[in-house]
């Protein structure tokens, strides 16, 4: 093989490649969408199936924009679900920490060797 077969080898394969990442996020996109009804949805799916390039190419036109509206929803409720996971699960606090141990000694959960074993983790 010359450096030309190789060449368009190399390139239909990154445009292949590239056709299956626009496939997988149409029909994604197809089915995560709650507002358009099932029966739209199949002829969708059958249009994207039957006819790949010109379905994939006829929803990005039709849909496009709404695509990326709703992909950007969706990051932002990921990126708030993952800052309140972080604000209720890392008590960067040493006070609340201490706190915290205070209470399961008094509670009785944890030993006072464990509370000063705890205190001087908060503390340092």
């Amino acid at each position: 093989m010359g450096f030309w077969d190789v060449f368009w080898l190399m390139f239909w394969f990154v445009m292949f490649v590239a056709y299956l990442m626009v496939l997988f996020r149409v029909i994604t996109d197809i089915f995560s969408d709650s507002l358009r009804p099932g029966w739209v949805k199949a002829v969708w799916v059958l249009g994207v199936l039957l006819f790949p390039l010109l379905g994939c190419l006829g929803y990005l036109l039709f849909y496009g924009q709404q695509m990326a509206i709703r992909r950007s929803a969706r990051q932002d409720v990921a990126k708030d679900d993952m800052a309140d996971y972080i604000r209720r699960t890392a008590n960067a606090n040493p006070s609340e920490q201490i706190a915290a141990a205070k209470k399961l000694l008094d509670d009785g959960t944890i030993t006072g060797e464990e509370f000063q074993m705890l205190k001087a983790r908060a503390l340092g």
